[in-house]
């Protein structure tokens, strides 16, 4: 049982692989680990040769190799000549988001995903997480997608700005949080309409899939459910569009209450 366990626990910490010099480049300047920089062999010009001259500041093996080797590390095509390899993302604890809020006399707002799948979704919603002010996001460790190179550079460098914390067990977490005195909002697209909701205060915001959406076990612990309303035909959008929409009606209410008289 011991060694399954071992196993286990090394599968959820892959290295991970970044592509496209943006993610590379973010990773540099905020001294993210990596393990080694591969170039594309005799294609280091421009922003590559200042990744270059970045990675050997740092002391990161550099290495040029032919763009079949690229193609095949990267998860996308686009790796745009240039690929990281370092260790994945270090998750935090929950206390440590808490804490952050705390440091910053904000109230709480994090971000709980239920079977986010889609690592281009990951991403975006990590993207617009951070742009917004969300001081952490919570992720299960199954029936969820990690921290692939795709989701770091969907993200456009926000993985790298973002509390990221892994739970065994989502419904714990709401628990959890309920005991530090967070109000629990669920998307749901059976819930109140999203702009006559309370979305002020300690707040958890929980997005589940586009196909099943949030599990029927932490709908039934949030303390309330929203929806955005659709006045098209079509009744659902993208997680990640319908995350950003959910998470900019936080910060307009909470900048509108902190500058109303």
């Amino acid at each position: 049982m011991k060694n399954n366990k071992r196993r286990d626990d090394a599968k959820e910490t892959p290295q991970l692989i970044l592509t496209g010099r943006n993610a590379i480049l973010e990773a540099l300047n905020h001294e993210k680990p990596i393990d080694k920089i591969l170039l594309r062999r005799g294609n280091v010009e421009g922003t590559l040769r200042v990744i270059a001259a970045k990675a050997r500041e740092r002391g990161i093996v550099l290495q040029e190799v032919d763009k079949i080797k690229l193609d095949e590390l990267s998860e996308s095509a686009s790796h745009q000549g240039v690929v990281g390899v370092c260790p994945a993302k270090g998750y935090v604890e929950i206390e440590e988001i808490l804490n952050y809020a705390e440091s910053k006399s904000e109230d709480p707002f994090v971000i709980l995903l239920d079977g986010i799948m889609d690592p281009r979704n990951l991403g975006a919603i990590l993207r617009s997480a951070e742009a917004a002010g969300v001081h952490g996001v919570i992720l299960p460790k199954r029936r969820a997608v990690g921290l692939t190179s795709v989701v770091a550079k969907t993200s456009s460098g926000a993985i790298e700005h973002i509390l990221i914390s892994r739970v065994t067990n989502l419904s714990d977490t709401v628990t959890q949080l309920k005991k530090r005195g967070l109000w629990i909002a669920c998307a749901d697209m059976n819930g109140n309409d999203l702009y006559t909701a309370d979305l002020s205060g300690p707040i958890a915001l929980i997005i589940g899939s586009e196909g099943t959406g949030v599990g029927r076990l932490l709908a039934q612990n949030s303390d309330f459910t929203v929806k955005i309303p659709m006045h098209g035909h079509i009744d659902s959008l993208n997680a990640s569009v319908a995350a950003g929409i959910l998470m900019y009606e936080i910060v307009r209410i909470r900048r509108f209450k902190s500058s109303a008289p």
